[in-house]
């Protein structure tokens, strides 16, 4: 067989599932099963209607400083008070948490991308190159996380966009031990021997082959690495290397809050602590929730 006809053949092998098939619907059947996983769904869809429907209803100005409403407590006209600039909490909360939830999703999927292709190159090579990429791994690991990362963000003025690319660019390690886990065990099956004997090339395996039978991994994970990924960015903005005015997340809107606790003025930092705690909880619930599906669905 020719080189050109073995590339052809290679393209019309369909990918076989080294596992019982994933069903859409007996996972979603599975997911709403689990009541924990679907109160994190509940959880999570209330706060994207709260964070970007919400200023819809309840309209504020977040860019004008108002001295003269400034630190004021909850009462008529401001629901959750006002913080120290004059700015409207609650809009500042659903501001925050456009900006949080953003950052979060983005950094999120660059790291399963680039962690991804790391560990499904590392695990279908093998050998010496995988030994030398997952100790490349096993470094950055050594290395304190949140360390690296404000190294790194005290570089570079922080914007929605670096910081997506600063967190994700520090958290693809996990991602990627966990895909070359699953494709050492994929590589071996007889698909993608079957593959190899048609003509595929590695990167066809990896793109057309491993990667989409590992795809319940890469989601479960994604949804981790959202809930890491915002708090990482809070954890910054309270450290002082979150976003500056006017554009804010909850880890800043936290900060400016603690400085004014002695004060009592608790509207400035239980809200957007409860928004961050909510958060997080609902990504994790979901992430078990769809873990265990997924599981139980490939028996």
């Amino acid at each position: 067989m020719s080189t050109a006809r073995a590339e052809i053949a290679a393209e019309e092998l369909p990918v076989l599932a080294t596992r019982n098939p994933l069903s859409r619907s007996a996972v979603l059947k599975a997911l709403w099963r689990n009541k924990p996983g679907m109160a994190g769904v509940f959880i999570l869809v209330g706060l994207v209607l709260f964070c970007y429907l919400g200023p819809l209803v309840y309209p504020t100005n977040q860019t004008d400083v108002d001295l003269l409403n400034a630190a004021l407590a909850p009462g008529e006209g401001f629901p959750l008070g006002t913080d120290s600039n004059g700015f409207d909490v609650l809009g500042r909360l659903m501001q925050g948490g456009q900006v949080s939830l953003q950052i979060g999703l983005l950094a999120a999927l660059f790291a399963t991308t680039l962690g991804t292709i790391y560990g499904a190159v590392a695990g279908l090579v093998g050998g010496v190159v995988d030994g030398i990429m997952m100790r490349v791994v096993d470094v950055l690991l050594s290395i304190p996380f949140l360390f690296f990362v404000l190294i790194i963000a005290a570089r570079f003025t922080a914007t929605p966009l670096t910081l997506s690319l600063v967190i994700g660019g520090f958290s693809w390690l996990v991602a990627a031990r966990l895909i070359r886990g699953e494709v050492l065990s994929l590589r071996v099956r007889e698909f993608v021997s079957a593959a190899r004997l048609m003509g595929a090339s590695n990167r066809r395996l990896i793109f057309s082959h491993l990667i989409p039978n590992t795809f319940g991994v890469i989601i479960v994970n994604l949804t981790f690495q959202v809930a890491d990924s915002i708090i990482v960015l809070a954890a910054l903005g309270y450290l002082g290397f979150g976003l500056s005015y006017p554009v804010t997340d909850w880890g800043s809107q936290l900060s400016s809050g603690v400085t004014f606790l002695a004060a009592d003025y608790w509207w400035l930092i239980y809200p957007v602590g409860v928004c961050i705690v909510l958060t997080v909880l609902a990504l994790n619930l979901l992430g078990d929730a769809l873990r265990d599906a997924i599981e139980h669905r490939s028996l």
